[in-house]
């Protein structure tokens, strides 16, 4: 994204012991699938843990903690791995880059492929513009505002000064919420970010409050806003990990808005200004996210690139590319275009499981069935070194003993992917079915079924 200070505008021409059982199969996929498709339940894209020694290319989860389990299942909080936890693979390193600090997600498993000094506090200049952006995509959503909504920016954009990136808006003169967030996301128009902060906050100070609660609320756990576009503040960082967990976030909670990044030019006031990300042309596959650069922050980058998921045909494999602090513009486009295409050689995700595919059927006691269908809600997926996916076992500790009524939804379980003996991953199995509680004499029944099983 675009820094507080006006980037150059380049031309687009450019170089390029809980109870286990065995998962059911799905009855279709590669061999590779069917390898993996035993268990890899992906939690939400929460809280990232990154290495802060250096670069690293080890797969971790991006997980959040588990749903709490009902009875026996004590599995404790679900792993956050860092990136140095396993050393179940060997990989292909990732390529040199000069960023100060940098990370690699595939945002389709919720993974972190490779990184570098990824929770550093560094300057995020005008990637701050994410978060209001976020923001703003939020209510937009919820009908708080709507993109033909006419705003009057206050005499606050006069501050914006010459040399720092605009739009070019006036103040007490209506222009569209619609062309204020074209007006950001595309030339990352500062005047733009404090008119819709004033719209939707009631002031810019109130908008920052609301910036670092949902920042807390995401798991940026290195991040504090201080202005609503980026400009140099001590109390103003970020880092590139958390940058990677807002940017996967944007793009899963915004879906219908996530495609503005990737418009190549906006026209406002008769002043026709170009997207700064120069990948938009360079990589046809490249849709987002968004430039940033000061003096302090240098030059930074968070690119994002959808390919086609072999195997497939209905799914795509989605990375995002983070890089701080560069040095010189054109390195921070040539680093992300080769992290992003390290990313999806050297690595293969495969999908284990679609929404609501069933992964097994175990014993219930006191209900009104005898058995439940357990599995997953949404299509889960998994990330590893290229050709290592047959090393990898699946595991799935259940509850001991289920025992109706049991929730649609209702966790049941917890999978584990094994590799060499170290937990790569763990997750929760769900109920994909509601199974109320029988009758008396069914419910007395099970009871001494239980007692008998008990004593054995």
């Amino acid at each position: 994204m675009q820094g507080e200070l006006r980037e150059p505008i380049a031309s687009p021409e450019v170089q390029r012991a809980p109870r286990r059982f065995t998962a059911r199969r799905s009855p279709t996929g590669s061999s590779k699938q069917c390898a993996l498709r035993a268990m890899y339940f992906s939690a939400r894209i929460d809280p990232m843990r990154f290495s802060t020694t250096g670069r690293t290319s080890i797969p971790s989860v991006i997980s959040s903690a588990p749903h709490k389990l009902s009875r026996a299942v004590t599995l404790g909080a679900v792993l956050t791995a860092t990136l140095a936890a396993s050393t179940a693979f060997a990989q292909v390193p990732p390529p040199a880059v000069n960023a100060r600090s940098w990370v690699l997600v595939d945002a389709t498993s919720n993974q972190v492929l490779a990184s570098g000094n990824a929770d550093e506090r560094v300057e995020p200049a005008s990637l701050t513009k994410l978060m209001t952006a976020y923001l703003v995509f939020e209510a937009l959503q919820t009908k708080k505002i709507t993109m033909d909504q006419a705003v009057m920016p206050s005499e606050a954009v006069r501050r914006v000064k010459t040399d720092e990136s605009r739009m070019f808006i006036e103040a007490n003169k209506p222009v569209t919420v619609h062309d204020l967030v074209y007006g950001m996301i595309i030339q990352s128009g500062n005047d733009a970010a404090i008119a819709l902060a004033e719209l939707v906050g009631g002031s810019e100070s109130q908008f920052v409050v609301m910036m670092n609660n949902e920042a807390q609320k995401l798991g940026m756990k290195h991040t504090h806003f201080a202005d609503v576009n980026g400009m140099p503040d001590p109390q103003h960082y970020t880092s590139a990990g958390d940058l990677a967990i807002l940017s996967a976030r944007l793009i899963r909670d915004f879906p219908d808005y996530y495609n503005i990044f990737s418009v190549k030019e906006f026209k406002y006031n008769n002043i026709k200004q170009p997207n700064r990300n120069r990948l938009l042309w360079i990589d046809p596959t490249v849709d987002g996210l968004k430039t940033g650069h000061t003096q302090a922050a240098g030059y930074c980058l968070i690119a994002s690139a959808k390919r086609p998921l072999p195997g497939a045909t209905d799914a795509s494999r989605r990375l995002v590319s983070v890089m701080m602090g560069e040095t010189k513009e054109h390195d921070r486009v040539q680093d992300s275009l080769k992290m992003l295409n390290y990313g999806y050689t050297a690595y293969d995700t495969v999908r284990l499981y679609k929404a609501g595919q069933v992964v097994g059927t175990p014993r219930v006691y006191k209900g009104s069935q005898d058995s439940v269908q357990i599995g997953v809600k949404s299509d889960q997926y998994i990330t590893v070194p290229k050709g290592m996916a047959d090393k990898v076992k699946p595991q799935i500790d259940q509850v001991d003993t289920l025992i109706a009524p049991i929730a649609n939804g209702q966790q049941v379980g917890t999978a584990k992917l094994i590799a060499d003996g170290k937990v790569l991953a763990q997750f929760p199995v769900v109920a994909l079915q509601a199974v109320p509680q029988a009758g008396v004499v069914g419910r007395v029944w099970d009871s001494l079924m239980l007692m008998f099983n008990k004593k054995k």
